[in-house]
């Protein structure tokens, strides 16, 4: 099961006289990822390389290092720990010492790496959203059921025929919630995935 941060981390390490600091941080997107390295990022600094990942959407960035040297390697350490909806930037100041493509690869995403592995992280658990029709009789079970399967309830409105719910529920557990609201409904309740 995939993880992510709990809050910001820092790490930082030394390598031959050069200095690479990772911070990294929980995004939910791109935008969120661009932000804290614009945030963070120190023009001063010899390099601010980075790797985001979130769900299927990822990006890297160099940022004047030898090409696959420095973004690869974090988003490897980003994947390798099955870290989601994540961003870590690796600001580097050069120590006067080259490292080489290897060197370069290893510090880049050992130093991401380790802030990962030393993060506080929680599970990412994956939600579906359901549109969910019932009978007015089972609005209180529908509330019971939901809070059984971690439901959350994220809109809720009343017609002539009873009452439709919005909600979130964890991937793992939708069928047997689907299952639980359609035997309190006696069949009558209409579920769809939106």
């Amino acid at each position: 099961m995939s993880r992510t941060l709990t809050g910001e981390v820092t790490h930082e390490t030394e390598v031959k006289r050069s200095r690479f600091i990772a911070r990294a941080a929980p995004v939910a997107d791109e935008d969120e990822a661009r932000a804290f390295l614009q945030r963070i990022g120190d023009p001063g600094a010899t390099h601010n390389c980075w790797a985001f990942k979130a769900g299927d959407q990822y990006r890297f960035d160099d940022d004047g290092e030898p090409g696959g040297t420095a973004g690869m390697p974090i988003l490897q350490a980003i994947e390798g720990q099955d870290f989601d909806r994540v961003v870590v930037v690796v600001t580097r100041y050069f120590g006067g010492t080259k490292l080489g493509t290897g060197g370069l690869a290893r510090a880049y995403g050992g130093t991401a790496a380790e802030a990962l592995r030393t993060a506080d992280s929680r599970p990412l658990v994956r939600k579906v959203r359901l549109r969910v029709a019932l009978p007015f009789d089972c609005i209180n079970a529908a509330h019971q059921a939901m809070e059984a399967h971690q439901a959350t309830k994220l809109d809720e409105s009343f017609d002539s025929d009873g009452v439709t719910l919005v909600l979130t529920v964890p991937e793992s557990h939708r069928q047997a919630f689907a299952e639980q609201l359609r035997d309190l409904a006696r069949g009558k309740a209409r579920i769809a995935r939106i």
